[in-house]
C-alpha cells in the first residue's frame, strides 16, 4: 500500500516514527507525512493508474494507510475538471477550468481529508474523535466516523448552515453548537480532549487530513496529462487544500512525473476574514488573529489558521498571491458561475470567480494563461446564504422552514 518513511515537523524538522499516534510536534508545529520516494519510483508508475480505482485511493502508494482493509471510503475523489468556456469568455480568460469538489460525499472537498484521517484512526485503533468545524468538515467527519463505527464529537459555531448541523445529527455524531467561531470550538476541544479520551482531528492537529486533500493536486496533474496549469485559485480558510496540493506537486516532481514548473497558488479569502491576505501583503511569515470575523462563506471564516505559515510559503514560492473579495461579490459571482457552467457552487467557490476578475483586471494574470478554479463544495449546503438572492414571495410559503411542502 504505502511507502511512508516518517513524520516530520513543518517548523523545526524533528522526525517522528510512523505507525504511531501523533498530533502536533513538541514545538507546536503541524506534522507532515514523508515518503520513500526513491522506493516509489521503482514500484509505481503513471501507467499503472489505468487500472486504479476511480477514487482518491488510486494514489495509495503516496497515502499513509498501510493495510487496505483499514480504508474507509465513500467514493471520494476523481472529481470532474470542467472547461468553462462561456464563463471564461465573459471574464476574459481563454483557458478556464473548474475543478468541482461539490460532488464528493457530503458535498465538499472535506471528504478527502476525513476519509484519510478516519482510515488512519481505524489503523491506529482510535475509537473516539473530535473536530472543530466551520461546517463541512464536521459533516464529513460525521459521515466517515459513521462508516467506520467510530464515536464522533463535532463542535461548530451556532450559526453554521442548517445542512451541516442536520447532516452531523443524522450520521449519529454528538454535536455541540458554540456561541463563537471555529477558534472557540478548537479551544473547548483542547480543554476537554484528555479527560474525554478524544483524538483531536481538527485542521492540522494531526498529520493525515492534509494527505487526503493533497490528492486534489494529484488529480489536476493527471487530468491535464501531467502538465500543470498556470494558476490555481483556492478558497482559503484553514488553507489545508492549498498546502496539500503544494505538497503533492513536490512529490510528483520528485518522482519525475511532472516538471518543476508549478502553478501560481492564489489564496482567496473573504473581506470579513482575511488573515492570510493581510499577512501576505505585510510580508509576514505568519498571520495574526482576525478580530470580528464574518462572512456568509462559512468555510472562509477561520480567523487564525494553524497552517498559515505553510500557506504563505507556498503562495510566495509559486509567485502567487492572496486576495480578498466581499460577500456581495462572492455571492454574485457564485450565481454567475452557476448560470454559465451548470455548476452550483458554494460561496467559497464563487469567491474564486470574483478573485479571477480582479487579477485579470489588474494584469496579474494574462488572458491566455491556463487557470483552474476550485469549487470546494456544493451550493446546496448554503441555501440560507443564496436565499438573499432568490427571495420567495408567495405568502403561503413564507413561514415554512426550508420551503418544506406542508398541508395548507
Amino acid at each position: 500500500m504505502t511507502s511512508v518513511s516518517f513524520l516530520q515537523c513543518s517548523v523545526c524538522d524533528r522526525r517522528y516514527q510512523a505507525g504511531e499516534v501523533h498530533t502536533l510536534c513538541e514545538c507546536g508545529g503541524p506534522l507532515l507525512v514523508r515518503y520513500d520516494l526513491e522506493k516509489v519510483k521503482t514500484t509505481w508508475s503513471r501507467e499503472s493508474l489505468t487500472a486504479a480505482p476511480a477514487s482518491m485511493w488510486r494514489y495509495a502508494p503516496l497515502l499513509p494507510v498501510r493495510d487496505s482493509k483499514h480504508i474507509v471510503s465513500l467514493g471520494e475523489g476523481m472529481t470532474p475538471l470542467l472547461k468553462a468556456d462561456r464563463l471564461g469568455a465573459s471574464l476574459g480568460s481563454n483557458d478556464l477550468w473548474v475543478k468541482d469538489e461539490g460532488i464528493n460525499p457530503t458535498g465538499s472537498f472535506k471528504a478527502r481529508g476525513l476519509s484519510c484521517a478516519i482510515s488512519m484512526c481505524v489503523e491506529l485503533g482510535l475509537g473516539k474523535v473530535a473536530i472543530a468545524s466551520a461546517g463541512n468538515a464536521g459533516s464529513a467527519l460525521a459521515a466517515y466516523a459513521a462508516a467506520a463505527g467510530i464515536e464522533a464529537h463535532v463542535f461548530m459555531p451556532r450559526d453554521v448552515p442548517q445542512s451541516n448541523y442536520t447532516e452531523c445529527r443524522a450520521y449519529g455524531a454528538h454535536v455541540t453548537l458554540i456561541d463563537g467561531l471555529i477558534s472557540d470550538c478548537a479551544r473547548i476541544i483542547a480543554e476537554r480532549k484528555n479527560a474525554e479520551g478524544w483524538f483531536d482531528i481538527s485542521t492540522l492537529k494531526e498529520p493525515y487530513r492534509i494527505e487526503g486533500k493533497k490528492t486534489m493536486g494529484f488529480e489536476v496533474a493527471e487530468q491535464f496529462s501531467w502538465t500543470l496549469p498556470d494558476a490555481i485559485f483556492y478558497p482559503t480558510g484553514g488553507g489545508v487544500g492549498l498546502i496539500g496540493m503544494w505538497k503533492a506537486f513536490a512529490e510528483l516532481e520528485a518522482l519525475g512525473w511532472i516538471s518543476s514548473q508549478c502553478p501560481k497558488m492564489i489564496a482567496v479569502q473573504a473581506a470579513g476574514c482575511q488573515p492570510v491576505v493581510r499577512a501576505f501583503e505585510g510580508g509576514e511569515l505568519k498571520s495574526t488573529f482576525w478580530e470580528n470575523a464574518h462572512t456568509v462563506a462559512a468555510g472562509l471564516r477561520v480567523p487564525k489558521p494553524l497552517g498559515d505559515a505553510l500557506s504563505l510559503a507556498a503562495i510566495r514560492a509559486s509567485a502567487g498571491t492572496a486576495i480578498a473579495v466581499t460577500d456581495e461579490e462572492l455571492l454574485d459571482a457564485s450565481v454567475e458561475l452557476a448560470a454559465a457552467t451548470g455548476i452550483f457552487p458554494a460561496p467559497e467557490g464563487g469567491a474564486c470567480v470574483s478573485a479571477l476578475k480582479k487579477l485579470l483586471s489588474n494584469g496579474f494574470l494574462k488572458p491566455d494563461e491556463r487557470v483552474v478554479l476550485y469549487n470546494t463544495g456544493t451550493g446546496l449546503k448554503y441555501l440560507e446564504a443564496f436565499s438573499t438572492r432568490f427571495l420567495r414571495t408567495s405568502r403561503s410559503e413564507q413561514d415554512k422552514l426550508g420551503g418544506l411542502i406542508t398541508p395548507r
